[in-house]
């Protein structure tokens, strides 16, 4: 077909299309005036909606519409982008009683498809104000024009398929006998091809619901699997709990996208903030992105913040001055180990300074600890060399000489900001107007830190949520949930056992780098390195490629990258395990012309590029492929010479290189389709 065909034949087609569109309007309308007892206005409306079910939208209409409801809404609309719970009015916004018997039915409906497995994120309240334009947010409850409806409807994200949707709407029907279900005359129905729904109606079993929402879900862009509540995890999100609770799980459970539902779950039932913390700098970033997608009627009232961000504002906004300073405090530790810690008797157990930094910062600081005799009888969680009382003491000399010496600069270290924090927070005063506070990836947080957002919202019920995994920690030093004064009590310590993202070959190869490093959970529990969990997936792969030389290494390398299909990189990552690698596969990526988004500039939205940045960088994030080049340099290189002349390795290094392989194990199963791990041998 030449030119002019082709564009004949989509003028054709245009024409077609704008003929079926008025045809259809023009049968929702009649459909529309069989209401006669309510106005002008309101059967416009209806008949927009009506013009949805010509492409398998569905539409359940209260029988006693502009009567006395029976459902505390006008209509039920199930489509693509979930359900919409929507009364349409000619007269302003909604008055008090209005809203609260919309929101009763929102409740209600929500309520009614958690059996099918739908998250309540999916459930949205809107109220349509005919024969006006109008776009604003009352409460939990979206306010709409008689023009903006439709184009609303349309751009919300997709969430359910077709055979998801005559699903849901079925039972709700079965729930709200109260409402029938309305459509477009059907001999006037006749939608293009991708829109009509299947001819094989009838009862849909739950398993095979569960199963088509999962299968489209891997499909999607992994910004958008990564957002994906199994039907399982959806009791969780909607739990009432009494008080602090945790959530927690081997990796892959889903931990984090059962906090991000929760966020949005709880926005809508409060009138106070969210306050959402990680540890790590680059993840709000993503975490609120990927809500905004999620949930966006809510996520204006969800601050996603990492730690020390949040502590450094809340500090300013009280007025409290924070002099913080991280390369002059380095000095003043350097200077501090120069003078007192080289020659003590720490460096015939580590003659690194970092170890004993290390101690300073997770264990002294990192607890609060003011005084040497709190330090002389404390028990080190997850550290491995034992310290005799007079080791005990050279660390806390240590330590005041870089107090002294960081305080005569003038500056603050990181631990400090938290300190300064916490005692803030502490006082008796006004507390910041947080309803809750979620903490994602709690393991990586210092005692200080967990004190803190704790004191933010007390014990209250549903006010705050830790959600972790301690095999996941991949920094020194440790701390309990007592210790901290949480006490997480019957139903309250939830552990997820589902691996929705790893296939078993995947899990395999990670679990055996630290099958033999068993972990104290911040409950106490004394859990071994390789854990049981059900799994869901079964078509990853792993591929190992070694070669002898690191040129032909990263040829490899290269070459399995651009053997990936149309768009997977948007959907690949490359993890280093430190930032001088990241350095190194920057240069190598960019001169072979291969598209790079560093991490640490990630903001959840799909970049057509690989993901470069560290192994802890990565943390709380997923992808499809995920490539770990040298992925056990960092392994050998942490004990070289450990064992030199046969000695056996210290304890300080036998730590250091479990918390390496801990690192590792968050790398691998950050993958979901492809692991690629590369070795050179030397």
């Amino acid at each position: 077909m030449g030119a002019g065909g082709a564009v004949s034949q989509r003028t054709q087609d245009a024409r077609r299309q704008e003929r079926l569109l008025r045809e259809q309007w023009q049968a929702a309308r009649r459909q529309a005036l069989r209401w006669e007892a309510v106005g002008e206005g309101e059967q416009r409306v209806l008949a927009q909606l009506l013009v949805l079910t010509a492409r398998g939208w569905r539409l359940l209409v209260d029988r006693q519409w502009s009567g006395t409801r029976t459902t505390g809404a006008d209509m039920l609309l199930v489509g693509p982008g979930g359900v919409f719970v929507i009364d349409v009015t000619a007269g302003g916004g909604p008055g008090e009683e209005h809203a609260a018997q919309l929101l009763a039915a929102t409740k209600a409906a929500e309520s009614a498809v958690a059996s099918l497995g739908m998250s309540p994120v999916a459930v949205q309240p809107l109220i349509v104000l005919a024969g006006r334009s109008f776009d604003a947010v009352h409460g939990r409850i979206r306010l709409l024009g008689e023009h903006e409806i439709g184009p609303v409807l349309l751009s919300q994200r997709h969430r359910l398929g077709g055979e998801s949707v005559r699903a849901i709407a079925d039972h709700l029907e079965r729930v709200f006998p109260g409402c029938a279900g309305s459509a477009v005359d059907q001999q006037v129905s006749s939608a293009p091809e991708h829109h009509r729904p299947s001819s094989s109606d009838g009862l849909f079993d739950l398993e095979g619901l569960r199963d088509a929402a999962l299968e489209a879900a891997m499909r999607a862009p992994i910004e958008q699997w990564m957002t994906f509540l199994h039907p399982d995890q959806v009791a969780l999100v909607r739990r009432n709990w009494s008080g602090p609770a945790r959530i927690s799980g081997p990796a892959g459970t889903g931990k984090t996208v059962v906090a991000l539902h929760r966020a949005a779950y709880l926005a809508r039932r409060t009138t106070g903030r969210i306050l959402y913390v990680t540890f790590a700098n680059n993840l709000p970033r993503v975490q609120s992105t990927f809500l905004r997608t999620m949930a966006p009627a809510v996520a204006d009232r969800v601050d996603f913040r990492s730690l020390h961000s949040w502590a450094q504002e809340f500090l300013q906004e009280r007025g409290i001055p924070v002099r913080l300073h991280g390369d002059k405090a380095e000095t003043a530790f350097s200077l501090a180990w120069k003078h007192v810690g080289r020659e003590s008797r720490l460096a015939e157990l580590d003659p690194a300074p970092a170890y004993w930094h290390e101690e300073i910062d997770y264990v002294i600081k990192g607890r609060g600890l003011t005084r040497f005799e709190e330090y002389a009888t404390l028990p080190r969680r997850r550290r491995k060399a034992s310290l005799h009382r007079a080791h005990r003491q050279s660390v806390w000399e240590l330590y005041e000489a870089y107090e002294s010496l960081r305080g005569e600069r003038g500056v603050h270290d990181f631990n400090d900001v938290l300190s300064l924090a916490l005692a803030e927070a502490s006082r008796e005063r006004e507390r910041p107007p947080y309803a809750a506070v979620i903490v994602d990836e709690v393991q990586d947080l210092t005692l200080v830190g967990v004190r803190l957002l704790h004191a933010l919202v007390g014990d209250v019920p549903n006010g705050l949520l830790l959600v972790g995994d301690g095999q996941q920690t991949v920094y020194p030093g440790g701390f309990r949930l007592t210790d901290a004064g949480i006490d997480i009590r019957g139903d309250r310590g939830q552990v997820l056992r589902t691996n929705y993202r790893n296939s078993k070959q995947i899990l395999d190869a990670a679990l055996t780098v630290v099958a033999d490093d068993a972990f104290e959970d911040l409950d106490g529990m004394r859990t071994p390195g390789r854990r049981d969990v059900d799994l869901t997936y079964h078509d990853g792969d792993v591929v190992r490629v070694t070669r002898t030389t690191l040129e032909a290494h990263d040829t490899e390398l290269l070459d399995a990258l651009r053997s990936l299909p149309d768009g997977a990189l948007a959907d690949t990552a490359l993890l280093c395990p430190s930032m001088r690698a990241v350095g190194h596969y920057q240069r190598l990526l960019s001169q072979a012309g291969v598209p790079v988004c560093q991490l640490e500039h990630y903001d959840g939205r799909p970049v057509d590029a690989v993901k470069l940045g560290t192994y802890r960088r990565a943390k709380g994030l997923e992808f499809k492929n995920v490539f770990l080049p040298q992925h056990d340099a960092a392994l050998a290189n942490g004990t070289q010479g450990d064992t030199a002349g046969g000695k056996e390795m210290p304890e300080t290094a036998r730590e250091r290189e479990e918390l390496l392989r801990s690192q590792l194990f968050v790398a691998m199963t950050r993958a979901r389709d492809l692991l690629w791990l590369g070795n050179v041998t030397r």
